[in-house]
């Protein structure tokens, strides 16, 4: 992500559960959503971009099966 990026995404959703912390993030200027996953017990975090085709509250429901 850039910082145009990071600086225009807006959450339209959020969980957590045991530690990790699950947003389904927006970006508005490129059309683009993503998954943002952060685990606060390891310190561990990334994110994905939902794939083109893909329903996006799927990816925010599995993110871990998208993560490479």
């Amino acid at each position: 992500m850039t910082t145009e990026t990071l600086t225009s995404l807006r959450e339209l959703h959020s969980r957590t559960a045991d530690g990790i912390l699950v947003r389904l993030l927006w970006c508005e200027v490129e059309g683009r959503v993503f998954v943002s996953v952060d685990d606060n017990k390891t310190g561990e975090a990334f994110s994905v971009e939902v794939p083109e085709g893909e329903r996006a509250l799927h990816v925010f429901a599995h993110p871990f099966a998208y993560a490479t």
